[in-house]
């Protein structure tokens, strides 16, 4: 898998006969759920409802028929003047019983309809969270979101479409063509038939040849919601750069380009259902000039005259909707099958068969041999060997893509070494399960993420389901107390988007809180300061080794100032460790390490001379 290309998170393809098929197959499971008894009796029941529904409907016009004949002068008898009130009541008595028929047949599925909407979500979002990073690195949030969204939304429309409108208009034309055709001839039932045949037929064409202006539009919606996603998540850097009018172009073309495809759209609708409209005439025109016929000729009644037309009327309702139920049928059974497309993404990293959970008892740590590379062409990490015994600290330092970073994502378990092996007191961890192995390590990163939710969720979010007391003491250790004191909602008080409100400093507060909740045997500092000032790296620095203390602890540094303390120091260029050793034998030694600290020593000292020569 590795290199490969998402799928599912791009544009569409064109999507045929077998796979539709394919998507309703995988559709069925939600629909008819083996454990749910319950749902099971309501799918039965709204097919009782739906075929009560349809008798009765076909029915109504019998009835409009009879009342008719009644009402017509030679057959009304004034002993039988109660008798036409009697079918006009029934006519209406049965118009509205389709109606309630109807409606108790939604009300009955709507259960199974959204429990089945809700698994196709829910199974689709689960997937996506158990993809290997490879995969979340190379899609795009906003596809990937929208291919989800139509996935979910396709779902119900085929369910309530699918089931409750095109099978059944298929089985009413035909009862009404066998109706005609027991009633008066074959050649009103061939007539009708012929119609709608023609009608339906139409309609596909057209349909099939607009779809092409569908996707367009709905590429073009893709394009511009990743445009905005992207844009939106990267905020900051827009107003850095005053690039907001640029944004604004970008986003403006893929708008534009939608713009055309659903004009085209829209035109080519008014032409299908202007067509719709003369091929309906036509039938109507063509039936009703035989029953004409038939009552000149004494055959049939003002009533059958009626009948018929009804029939027809009747059944041209729902058809007039078909070209839209056709189109969104196909466009749902596209979206689900691109859908059920991610389903079928297999993780790069998956957990072996006989996985077993990790059990952390020391906390040692074996990198032994590691070799890896992203892409083969080009390897990052070289045959790396360490330890981090129990309740140590390890620290790797070098220079940007020397593959740190590599490392604390090999540990995690992101990717799979290509060489060597990765142990945790013992356990290979391609051994063990990945719930288990995350659940013991805890990282603080260089860059840390928050949701856009409150303090008290973010600290949370390291032990979901821990007491208010248990996050307030996490916060106090982590020193964000004073900081959340003068905040006017406390912990309650919201972050923003990607911790936005917050400075860099207390985001990183927030790390440590929900490391210190999840309480791991492991540690794991990818650079964690990197990105702060002098100042609050000291501050940092110091919760860093409060929280470290008595835990194996892995840190990932530039700045080397963070990690003298370390019992080990690894000094890694290009995937290989060059030196190590504590940091005064490091300086001793006079190697790569000494020069780096020399460097950043100076630059240490002309940023302060700096900062009083500006104050």
């Amino acid at each position: 898998m590795k290199g490969a290309r998402p799928a599912g998170a791009g544009g569409r393809r064109e999507v045929g006969f077998r796979q539709e098929l394919g998507a309703i197959r995988l559709l069925f499971p939600y629909l008819w759920p083996r454990d749910r008894a319950d749902l099971k009796l309501r799918v039965v029941g709204a097919m009782a409802l739906l075929i009560a529904a349809k008798l009765i409907a076909v029915g109504v016009p019998m009835l409009y028929k009879l009342a008719v004949d009644r009402l017509t002068p030679g057959h009304q008898v004034a002993l039988l003047a109660a008798v036409p009130v009697f079918l006009i009541i029934a006519y209406g008595v049965a118009r509205v019983g389709a109606q309630i028929f109807a409606e108790l047949r939604d009300a009955v599925f709507a259960k199974v309809e959204q429990h089945a909407v809700r698994e196709v979500a829910l199974s689709t979002f689960r997937h996506l969270h158990s993809l290997s990073l490879r995969y979340h690195l190379e899609r795009q949030t906003g596809g990937l979101s929208r291919a989800i969204e139509r996935g979910v939304r396709g779902t119900e429309f085929l369910l309530s479409y699918l089931l409750f409108s095109l099978v059944p208009t298929l089985v009413e034309i035909s009862l009404v063509a066998a109706i005609l055709w027991r009633l008066y001839s074959i050649t009103f039932a061939l007539v009708t038939l012929a119609v709608i045949i023609g009608y339906v037929g139409f309609t596909f064409t057209v349909t099939d040849w607009r779809i092409k202006f569908r996707r367009e539009m709905n590429e073009r919606d893709t394009e511009a919601n990743s445009k905005a996603v992207d844009s939106l998540l990267n905020f900051e850097t827009v107003k850095y750069f005053a690039n907001e009018e640029h944004e604004a172009r970008r986003f403006d073309v893929a708008l534009a380009a939608y713009e055309r495809a659903a004009v085209k759209s829209q035109t080519t609708l008014s032409a299908m259902n202007i067509g719709q409209g003369i091929i309906i005439a036509i039938g109507l025109v063509g039936v009703m000039l035989l029953a004409a016929q038939g009552i000149v000729q004494g055959r049939m009644s003002v009533g059958d005259f009626v009948l018929v037309n009804s029939y027809l009327v009747q059944l041209y309702a729902p058809l007039n909707q078909l070209g839209m139920v056709y189109r969104n049928i196909k466009q749902s059974l596209t979206d689900l099958e691109a859908m059920f497309r991610l389903l079928k993404v297999k993780p790069d990293i998956a957990d072996a068969p006989d996985a077993r959970p990790l059990e952390v008892a020391r906390g040692e740590i074996v990198f032994d041999r590691v070799s890896f590379a992203y892409d083969q062409r080009r390897p990052i990490l070289h045959e790396v060997s360490f330890r981090v015994p129990p309740g140590g600290t390890v620290a790797i330092v070098g220079a940007s893509g020397a593959g740190k970073s590599t490392i604390s994502r090999l540990l995690f378990r992101f990717y799979d070494v290509d060489d060597g092996a990765v142990r945790i007191d013992g356990q290979d961890i391609r051994d063990v399960t990945q719930d288990s192995l995350r659940r013991a390590i805890g990282v603080v990163p260089q860059d840390t993420v928050l949701f856009n939710d409150s303090i008290r969720y973010n600290i949370g979010y390291g032990r979901p389901g821990a007491a208010p007391g248990e996050i307030e003491d996490a916060a106090r250790r982590a020193r964000l107390d004073q900081f959340i004191a003068h905040l006017p909602d406390g912990l309650a008080s919201q972050v923003g988007e990607r911790g936005l409100k917050l400075s860099g400093g207390e985001k990183q507060r927030v790390a440590i809180a929900r490391v210190i909740l999840k309480g791991p045997r492991i540690l794991v500092f990818d650079e964690a300061t990197s990105a702060l000032d002098t100042k609050t790296e000291r501050e940092i620095q110091a919760s860093l080794e409060e929280v470290s203390h008595a835990r194996s602890t892995l840190m990932i540094a530039h700045r080397l100032s963070t990690v003298t303390h370390a019992d080990e120091i690894l000094v890694l260029e290009q995937g290989r460790i060059v030196e190590r050793g504590d940091h005064p034998s490091l300086l001793a030694k006079d190697g790569a390490y000494a020069q780096m600290w020399r460097r950043q020593q100076e630059a240490a000292e002309r940023a302060e001379e700096l900062a009083t020569v500006a104050e």
